[in-house]
Order: structure tokens, then sequence, then C-alpha cells
């Protein structure tokens, strides 16, 4: 079967082995699949990914000397089902799942591993127990988005948001969008909305976002006091001393490149809380006494668990959160390659989709 495997730092579309699904395993032909920003610094950075992934615990999810099948946002059909499985979904059911599955060396990252190829193949092996179905004739394309929105939704659900007078979400990419989508699915709000792109922006504003800012002119910042938001501890105090409760700032730092933590801080609004969500795969350099001295929250969040996977689709398939705006593109294998190189230029798309059939 066809696939786009990164080998070294390139995307080359080339055959690969058929798949057979073993017991638990289901054998699926990809319909949808998304390029992720992760894939995206995978392609030349893998080696920094799986040193981290050994620092933190993760033990040697993949070898980046060896080939690798990108692809973990994905919706796909069942083709077959392997021995001795409970067939609950019949072939020709859609489906999306976690992008983890269990293969002969225990438990592979889809999209990561270099046992079992991702979405960016016709084909994949999945876990049975771990699909769940595509309801309401949702778009592929659509349900593909179910991953990237399960990631804002964890970041969401790790917000204090109850005494919140306002989400501020730095960068309208597709997590920045994906958490401004899950705000408002919430009923949250205001919600400020900062990046540099235009297109980001026009976005971020379809979603919901109650005002938008380019920080190149406006910084996201500068009015805290429009929300009920005190400027100073001694201002904090003095609401609690006159029986009121101050409201804080929930900041969402969805762009992940170094200085820029620096800066949220610099800007946050004391006893706000900081949301990182954005990855960044450098060295950085904060100032700890400037977070104690205005006594924020920093929250360092990855992923989402299954029962968000699953609310995330539920989201997309009821019409909550309108998955329209997310896809700007689709391309097939061959295009593949030339998509990465687009998405590297964050003014011209906001979310490829792959379709390998």
């Amino acid at each position: 079967m066809k696939a786009v495997v990164r080998r070294g730092q390139r995307l080359i579309c080339d055959e690969i082995p058929d798949l057979t699904p073993g017991a638990g395993q289901v054998l699926v032909k990809t319909l949808a699949c998304g390029i992720c920003g992760s894939d995206l610094h995978a392609l030349h950075h893998a080696d920094k990914m799986a040193e981290l992934g050994r620092r933190s615990g993760a033990g040697d999810f993949m070898d980046p000397s060896r080939d690798i099948v990108f692809g973990h946002e994905f919706c796909a059909e069942i083709l077959d089902h392997g021995p001795g499985n409970a067939g609950t979904l019949k072939a020709g059911t859609r489906i999306v799942s976690v992008p983890m599955t269990f293969g002969a060396t225990g438990l592979e990252l889809i999209g990561y591993s270099n046992t079992l190829p991702g979405g960016f193949a016709q084909q994949m092996l999945l876990t049975e127990a771990m699909l769940l179905e595509v309801p309401n004739g949702l778009p592929s394309t659509h349900a593909a988005l179910t991953e990237p929105l399960a990631v804002g939704l964890h970041a969401v659900n790790q917000a204090a948001l109850d005494d919140a007078g306002c989400a501020v979400v730095i960068g309208c990419g597709p997590v920045g969008l994906a958490i401004i989508a899950c705000l408002k699915a919430r009923g949250f709000g205001p919600v400020i909305a900062a990046d540099y792109s235009p297109i980001r922006r026009a976005v971020a504003e379809k979603l919901g976002a109650d005002k938008v800012v380019n920080p190149a002119e406006e910084t996201p910042y500068g009015r805290w006091s429009d929300f009920g938001i005190p400027t100073s501890l001694a201002e904090h105090g003095m609401a609690q001393m006159m029986g009121q409760v101050p409201k804080r700032a929930v900041i969402f730092e969805c762009v992940g490149v170094p200085g820029l933590l620096q800066q949220v801080m610099e800007g946050a609004a004391p006893l706000s809380q900081i949301v990182v969500v954005g990855v960044c795969m450098e060295s950085d350099k904060i100032e700890p006494a400037l977070a104690i001295n205005k006594q924020l929250d920093l929250r360092f969040v990855l992923g989402y668990s299954p029962i968000e996977f699953a609310q995330s689709l539920s989201l997309l398939a009821q019409g909550t959160v309108d998955a329209t705006p997310f896809v700007t593109g689709t391309v097939d294998l061959a295009g593949t390659p030339g998509a990465f190189e687009t998405l590297a230029k964050p003014e011209a798309h906001i979310k490829i989709i792959v379709q390998p059939n």
C-alpha cells in the first residue's frame, strides 16, 4: 500500500507492506488525517522529541533513524477484524480513535511508531476496544478534528474558570482555536484572542472570540480593569476588604517559542493563571521572582483523556463546535510533502487534511 514516509528529514511517497490485523486489532482504511504542528516539528527534530520522551518517562517510543509514517488526527473506515474479535462495529463503519494501539512490541503511538503506520498511509491497524463510531453523518474531514479538539478541551478543563473574569488565548493556530471553540461551547466569555495572522484572527472571530487582537498593534494584556480584574495585589486586597470576590485572568499560551512565557508573565495581572499549551522544544528562560511577586499560577498541560476525546467527537457531531473554519485545505498522499512546506507559513492555512485514498 502507499504511504508518506519520514525517511531521514524528508517525506517520501513510497510503498510499504500491507497489514494484517491480529487479535484485538482492526484493519482500517484511512479516510482523512490532519497534519499537526507536532508532525511539522517531528519532520526535522524527531531526535529531540525522542530524547525528551526518554527524559520525561515515555521510554523509547520511536527511533528517528528508522522510517516513520506520521498521522495521528484521523478518521477511518473498518475493513476487517482480527481473529477472535467481538466485531461490535461492522466493516464499513466510519470510526475515530485515540491514537494508541497495541502491537507486537506493546503500546504504540500511532503516528510516531516505527512498526505501525499512522494516518498518512492508506491503511492502519487500530485496537478494536478503542474505536468510536462517527455519528450524525459528520464528514470525515471534520471527524478527523476530534483529536486536536480534545487537546483544546483538556486545556480548558484544566483551567480555573470559575473565578475568571476573562480568558486570553495567545496564538490562534489549531490548538488555540480549539481552546476558543471549547471555551465558547462551555458558555464562557469574554475571550480575547491574539495572533499576528489576519487569517487566524478571522477564524478566531468565527469561532466566537469576543475580541481579536493583533499583537503588533495592541497588547492583549491592557484591559484587565474592564473585566473586573485587579491590576495590583494592593487593589486585589482592597477589594477583598470591601467584601468583594475579585476576578482573575486565565491566559492560554498556545505558541511555544522561547521568550513568550516570560512575556506572558510580564503582561499577566497578579494572581492570573497561565495555562501553558504551546510546546517549546528549546531551552527557555523565565524569572521565577516575577511569578512569585505576582503570585501567578503556571499550569503545564498535555494531551487529553479518553473521555475528553469522546466528548470532543460529540461536540463536533452535535454541531456545538463548527469544524468548517478549521479545515482550509485537503491534499492526497502525493501532495502531503508540499502541504508540510505550506504549513510552515502560518498565514497560509489553519488545518490541511490528508486524504490517502
